[in-house]
């Protein structure tokens, strides 16, 4: 099994191709390792030490270490962990909850929703996984756009730009009704 690397905007974070499916259309974000008991895959990742957060995408995992651990030294245990986790053919998540509902939406606003949550997985989530991460809808209320960074994107030195210069102004052109996007943390 090969598995390509790539950097991410984020240092702290690479982007793992292990050249298979990880979770298909859906995602999971692990910001530590008590978070992360149903998956066996970022259970093990969070098992090296160095690891503060595991991203399982589409097609690929991010792991983002800690400032006190190389990537020269941590890279090759990643490389390892994910490489014995699919030759084992064990589950990537273990049930599909992930605990989150979205905030209640205003039934006056459900028109406006569905076209703001069309741009984010038209326009924003392809670009943003291409650099390791993802965006959610968390919701709306007053113009508001709640979005949720996850994986390279959370804790990105660019993401406050990404999110204010690129995804707010975008939002505002297409839909008058968002005033603002801000970024929300569960």
């Amino acid at each position: 099994m090969f598995i390509e690397t790539e950097g991410t905007p984020n240092p702290a974070t690479l982007k793992f191709l292990p050249g298979r499916e990880v979770m298909g259309l859906s995602t999971a974000d692990f910001a530590s390792a008590g978070t992360a008991a149903r998956s066996p895959l970022a259970t093990a990742l969070f098992g090296l030490p160095g690891v503060a957060r595991v991203f399982l995408g589409g097609d690929f995992v991010t792991v983002t270490k800690t400032d006190e651990f190389s990537w020269h030294a941590l890279k090759p245990q990643v490389l390892g962990v994910i490489m014995d986790h699919f030759v084992a053919g064990r589950p990537v998540i273990e049930g599909d909850e992930d605990g989150f509902n979205e905030e209640e939406i205003d039934p006056a606003d459900r028109e406006v929703v569905e076209q703001i949550k069309e741009l984010i997985d038209t326009r924003v989530r392809p670009a943003v996984a291409g650099d390791g991460g993802d965006i959610v809808f968390r919701g709306f209320r007053d113009g508001i756009v709640r979005l949720h960074m996850q994986g390279a994107c959370s804790g990105c030195p660019s993401s406050t730009a990404t999110l204010k210069h690129g995804i707010e102004n975008m939002l505002r052109h297409y839909v008058p009704e968002v005033v603002a996007v801000e970024q929300v943390e569960f």
